[in-house]
């Protein structure tokens, strides 16, 4: 198994040390530093190239935002996942937009995190399935009754059912199991999706999908998708977790 090589920023020194440490003792990870801030951050991504950046968004100075979208200019290769408190919808579009390939809450649990951070170098963008599900509800009982944009109106009735489950945090394997179709042919109505909402990430594509059409796709009929399986077991206590771990 390669190692990937981790940069991880938070202003919270407590919180990131813990949480470096865990993922230095991870089986596959390697921390090579830690920044304070964003523009600390920006510095030590240039001059280290990790791998991956495990990045929180509101600290002082350069903010995650702003480092996100220098790091990812400067350094296409390396993936950027927030790892926040924030559950706001506005930074989870924002984060998106500024490059990050995940978005996750400081709730998930330790042996969730390492899992979605593996599935980022295999296609995968790691969204906590709270903050999915939450979003998609609110843009389901907002957009009800608005019609599609027209980025997506060439979508197939297949390719929104896909999108539907991406947008909820499953994964490529999860959807198939789901719908009765091989993980090849998940990849290809992706594949087929991505290029027409003009989009290159499966975060990129989950935000888009959950903002114009709502959560209409459920096989039960019902408005929303569940969460991805082991959901709720991923949702509790990350952060005190991961500090009662490392330090005690």
């Amino acid at each position: 198994m390669e190692t990937i090589r981790l940069l991880v920023v938070d202003d919270h020194a407590l919180f990131r040390r813990a949480l470096a440490n865990l993922l230095g003792n991870e089986p596959g990870f390697e921390v090579v530093a830690e920044a304070g801030d964003g523009a600390e951050a920006v510095r030590k991504a240039q001059a280290l190239r990790p791998d991956l950046i495990l990045m929180d968004i509101h600290m002082p100075g350069t903010d995650g935002l702003e480092a996100t979208r220098q790091i990812v200019s400067a350094l296409p290769a390396t993936r950027v996942v927030i790892l926040t408190v924030s559950e706001e919808d506005k930074d989870l579009f924002e984060a998106i937009r500024s490059g990050a390939h995940g978005y996750l809450l400081k709730t998930v649990e330790p042996e969730g995190l390492c899992a979605l951070l593996r599935g980022v170098f295999r296609g995968e963008a790691p969204l906590s399935p709270a903050t999915a599900a939450k979003i998609l509800k609110q843009f389901a009982r907002r957009e009800a009754n608005a019609p599609a944009t027209v980025a997506g109106d060439d979508l197939t009735a297949r390719e929104k059912e896909v999108l539907a489950y991406v947008a909820s945090g499953f994964t490529n394997k999860e959807i198939g199991s789901t719908l009765g179709l091989s993980e090849k042919t998940v990849k290809n109505y992706l594949s087929h999706a991505f290029e027409k909402l003009s989009v290159s990430r499966r975060a990129q594509a989950a935000v888009l999908f959950a903002k114009e059409y709502g959560v209409r796709l459920d096989p039960a009929g019902a408005l929303d998708p569940p969460l991805s399986p082991g959901a709720e077991a991923r949702e509790q206590g990350f952060a005190h977790r991961v500090t009662r771990r490392s330090v005690g």
